[in-house]
């Protein structure tokens, strides 16, 4: 294969110059990432040097980036960077004991965006259902949703499921709270549910079944199909536009170090989420990452009951974390005139929550359709002769963001127009 080789000064010349005679690839080129220990002036490595890694990529189109550095120079925070910026170009980076591969996307002829997220709990099913929900204006849209709890095989939810249909899933054994009946509830579009096992450090997952969903979509003939992340796993498919949908509650260098630099990297839009209490400096790491051309909109999650809840005692479920609680209730107070009498972040934890709930006097249980929101908060409502209702959530930027609505209907229109060009 092809390489370019990272090297630096801490090694004498002679001794890069027989390591890349001892690899087993064509070295075509190399970029000196820093160091001067060893360094005399007038090296010759026996091949050319280029200025950056991004240069030597696009004049000598390696197949591998073959990474032989060290500490100082590179440390792990460093060496994830330049990997990300050697994956974003789809080129796989290696080293003494490790290899990165981009993720391998499987090629797909109908306009397409995907959902992506930094992480579990960033918001990325509610930025699916609002994206889906604005970009269906005028267009027939079908979502193709992964996730851990999906079907053996493609499941086409062709009109929304009722709660009735959700409690029977549940009790026959199935995750009636997969993201796939999610959407297919709460952004009434027709939705594919896949499944997938494992997750790598840059998205790609160990196995899944989403190319097998991506036909079942292609064939309802969509002007648009929306692919829906897991986690931070993404869809194994070569969409046309990218939304990363990145925590303001994650740790920044988590958010954007490791291969979530990668994510960003080839990321369209990136959306911030929860991010009431500021987001600066995250906002700056992210900025520094992205291209420039990619907005970066900072956003907060609004619930929206599904059905009115107003002058109603209320119990709210969901998965936010403590600090965004408070906001939740104060928000279904004053936008749809709940009387709130609790809010609960522990749907992730059945034990937890059947704690809460017993303790709890409502007339109607609010709850985002996740985790254990049929089997555990539908089933007790129903005993208790207790109403329940479905939430989606609105993704609302803060003032003086850009309009992300308007955000999301180009990369909508670019997605078409970018398969048009194609065909």
């Amino acid at each position: 294969m092809r390489a370019v080789a990272v090297i630096d000064g801490e090694h004498y010349a002679d001794v890069v110059r027989d390591a890349l005679a001892e690899l087993p690839h064509d070295v075509v080129a190399a970029v000196v990432v820093g160091g001067t220990e060893k360094l005399r002036g007038g090296e010759s490595y026996g091949v050319p040097l280029a200025p950056t890694l991004e240069a030597a990529i696009a004049e000598y189109a390696p197949d591998v980036v073959v990474d032989l550095s060290d500490e100082p120079v590179l440390g792990p925070v460093a060496r994830f960077a330049l990997a990300s910026r050697a994956l974003a170009l789809g080129v796989p980076y290696e080293g003494a004991d490790f290899r990165f591969e981009p993720p391998v996307l499987a090629p797909f002829e109908v306009p397409s965006l995907a959902v992506v997220g930094t992480g579990k709990r960033v918001g990325k099913t509610a930025v699916t259902g609002h994206v889906v929900r604005t970009i269906a204006r005028g267009r027939s849209i079908v979502v193709v949703a992964m996730g851990r709890g999906g079907p053996a095989e493609p499941e086409l939810i062709e009109s929304p499921p009722t709660l009735d249909d959700l409690v029977a899933l549940a009790r026959a054994g199935r995750h009636a709270a997969s993201d796939h009946f999610e959407t297919a509830a709460l952004a009434g579009v027709p939705t594919v549910g896949c499944r997938r096992a494992g997750g790598g450090l840059a998205g790609a997952v160990f196995t899944s079944n989403v190319v097998e969903g991506a036909r079942v979509a292609a064939e309802l003939a969509p002007d648009l199909v929306v692919f829906d992340g897991s986690g931070a796993a993404m869809p194994p498919i070569a969409v046309a536009r990218r939304i990363l949908v990145v925590g303001a509650h994650q740790p920044v260098d988590v958010a954007t170090g490791y291969l979530n630099a990668y994510r960003l990297r080839i990321a369209d839009l990136v959306v911030v989420t929860m991010a009431e209490d500021g987001a600066e400096r995250l906002r700056e790491e992210i900025r520094g990452l992205v291209r420039a051309d990619v907005p970066v909109v900072t956003t907060v999650l609004r619930p929206r009951p599904s059905r009115s809840v107003a002058g109603r005692r209320i119990a709210y479920f969901g998965t936010a974390p403590p600090a965004q609680r408070a906001r939740i209730a104060e928000h279904l107070t004053t936008a749809h005139g709940a009387d709130v009498a609790h809010v609960s972040g522990a749907l992730s934890d059945r034990g937890r929550l059947r704690e809460e709930i017993a303790r709890l006097d409502a007339e109607v249980f609010v709850v985002e359709l996740k985790a254990a929101a049929i089997d555990v908060v539908a089933e007790a409502a129903l005993e208790r002769g207790v109403e329940v209702v479905l939430a989606s959530n609105d993704v609302v930027s803060l003032r003086g963001e850009v309009d992300f609505d308007a955000e999301l209907l180009r990369l909508a229109d670019e997605a078409v127009a970018r398969v048009e060009l194609v065909a």
